[in-house]
């Protein structure tokens, strides 16, 4: 039976491989052996698209046969989980259904699922790792600093080195936009005649008309990522961007799309429009007042192009409540959710509140 999984190991000692975001290259873990992407790419090519094969094979089996019990899993947490065999160590690798890579929990080996990024799912893009694991944890380390009302506990129990490297699929939509807009312009003067406040006031017709173009504005396509994490981290600078290749995953987690281009063109269709439509009131300063009398504002989504932006994150509990922390992977970009704890606040407004009021009776007494 052909494997579904391909490992990436060292052609030198067959240890896990890792992409190394300050060289570039695939560095072993054990030998420190370094690899161009290009050759790593080359030397799997055959057991990746054997893999991908094999794993499209199975979902078409699989989809015409009927639904079985599962003896461990209810039907609920059945629903969308894959099971894959490690190709190194045979050991069970259970993923749901948006995974694309992964890391074996029991030999270390990184493992790209086959047929989850190929063909139609294939991404056309992918934006490598530029921060490593150490920086990560650096960064996010910095972050807690100045936080004076953190409790220490939080930062002693989070698991600060369970941060992982996950390639998130991302939708980049071109566009053209294209605005005109009238208004009624005011300014007004005013001035003193005798006893009188004369005040004049003009009034303008102001037309105004443009056109914008938009280049990979990001969406994401996670249903597991909050959108308000994945807008706070940008922006990437694209100029990074690769042709997609399976040789930049090891390492690091990948999961693929499981919201569709259109799904998510809303999202990104109304931050073009809300864009166009701030550049084109930007133009009609130099008036005391601005009304608007009409607005005509057209954007035209030309393309969406599939990619794999690179985010670190951490998601840990404290007293029973979620935290999710994200960064950019090539800036270090972070957004975070930190716990409050309020005897430090309380203890906070008592040393600064106790003064104040011993100041106020001294001044009473006078």
């Amino acid at each position: 039976m052909a494997e579904k999984t391909t490992n990436y190991q060292c052609p030198a000692c067959t240890g896990p491989l890792h992409y190394d975001g300050a060289s570039g290259k695939l560095v072993c873990d054990y030998c420190g052996s370094a690899y161009d992407v290009k050759d790593i790419e080359a030397r799997y090519a055959k057991k990746q698209a054997a893999a991908d094969t094999a794993a499209e094979g199975d979902a078409k089996k699989a989809a015409r046969l009927p639904r079985q019990d599962s003896p461990v899993w209810s039907e609920a947490e059945a629903e969308g989980l894959n099971s894959y065999s490690c190709p190194t160590c045979g050991a069970e690798l259970v993923c749901d259904e948006t995974t694309a890579a992964t890391t074996c929990p029991y030999c270390g080996n990184p493992t790209v699922l086959g047929g989850k990024l190929s063909g139609k799912l294939k991404p056309e893009y992918i934006l490598p790792f530029k921060l490593d694991k150490k920086a990560a944890i650096a960064q996010l380390t910095r972050y807690y600093k100045g936080k004076a009302f953190l409790p220490k506990a939080f930062k002693s129990q989070n698991h600060i080195a369970e941060i992982q490297g996950v390639y998130v699929p991302f939708w980049l939509y071109d566009a053209k936009a294209d605005a005109r807009g009238r208004y009624e312009g005011q300014n007004s003067e005013s001035h003193r005649e005798g006893d009188y406040m004369v005040t004049t006031t003009q009034h303008y017709d102001v037309r105004r008309e443009g056109s914008a173009d938009f280049a990979k504005v990001p969406v994401d396509g996670s249903s597991k990522m909050p959108n308000t994490h994945m807008d706070a981290i940008e922006p990437f600078d694209y100029g990074d961007l690769k042709p997609f290749s399976t040789a930049y995953l090891p390492g690091y987690l990948a999961d693929r799309y499981d919201e569709d281009a259109d799904a998510c063109a809303e999202r990104a269709y109304r931050r073009m429009y809300n864009s166009t439509a701030d550049a084109l009131h930007a133009t009609t300063g130099g008036y005391s007042e601005i009304h608007p009398i009409s607005e005509n504002i057209n954007v035209d989504m030309t393309h969406a192009h599939y990619a794999l932006l690179p985010v670190w994150m951490l998601h840990t509990r404290w007293k029973d409540k979620d935290f999710l922390f994200a960064m950019n992977g090539q800036t270090g970009r972070l957004i975070g959710d930190l716990p409050v704890d309020k005897s430090r606040v309380a203890a906070w407004f008592a040393g600064i509140s106790l003064p104040l009021m011993a100041v106020l009776a001294f001044l009473l007494l006078l």
